[in-house]
């Protein structure tokens, strides 16, 4: 075994042991009775779109496209590599801003690698879950941009004014609403690590529920 990277017989990618170990640690008996009641009709649809044989997708909305949607995103690409599940994710939003910086250095105290492609206010950047698997372009681009699908997607609405402000979302073939509180009002504050690592636990605990649902098919 390489070092620093975990290669299960049941993953379809490798890993980075860090990443393994983080989603491995996201305690699944933690959620709650009132998150289960969004995720689960999210999974019944993926298992209906998985049997018609139909690529799954996701496109994660947030207004901003500069945290929830990308941890959204990136967790749930992760939790799909971690079970082997054939996903591609995206995000975007309402308008375009960028990436938090915030959200990168939660990305990789989570073993999340980067490297930065495009230095701008708008940056680029390749996120990896595993040495071996396909980067996560991570930029903020508002949800119907080129660089997304454009259609039999299923939209994952991050936060509350976007899946208020965007009661149609072109192209999606589906739509759930999580809303995931936002880190942003503890930016500057002696709390905004931990409550940036809360989001990102809870967020990524709740993409591996999917996953593990659908693994078990």
């Amino acid at each position: 075994m390489k070092k620093n990277v975990v290669n299960l017989s049941t993953m379809k990618n490798e890993l980075f042991f860090e990443v393994h170990t983080y989603l491995e640690n996201c305690d699944l008996s933690s959620l709650s009775s009132d998150r289960l009641a969004l995720l689960d009709p999210l999974i019944e649809t993926c298992k209906r779109i998985r049997a018609e044989r139909n690529p799954l997708i996701f496109n994660c909305i947030c207004t901003h496209n500069s945290r929830r949607s990308h941890l959204t995103q990136v967790w749930a690409q992760a939790a799909a590599n971690y079970y082997g599940i054939p996903l591609t994710a995206y995000s975007g939003g309402t308008e375009a801003t960028a990436l938090y910086p915030a959200i990168l250095e939660t990305l990789h105290a989570a073993g999340i690698q980067s490297q930065l492609l495009a230095a701008s206010e708008n940056p680029i950047y390749a996120l990896r879950t595993g040495p071996n698997t396909p980067p996560i372009i991570g930029f903020s681009k508002v949800y119907e941009d080129v660089f997304n699908p454009q259609s039999n997607f299923i939209a994952l609405m991050t936060c509350s004014s976007a899946d208020k402000g965007c009661p149609i979302v072109l192209g999606a073939a589906a739509r759930f609403p999580l809303r995931y509180e936002d880190p942003k009002v503890y930016d500057g504050t002696a709390e905004q690590s931990a409550k940036y690592a809360e989001r990102s636990k809870q967020i990524a605990t709740e993409m591996r529920y999917i996953m593990h649902q659908l693994n078990n098919q």
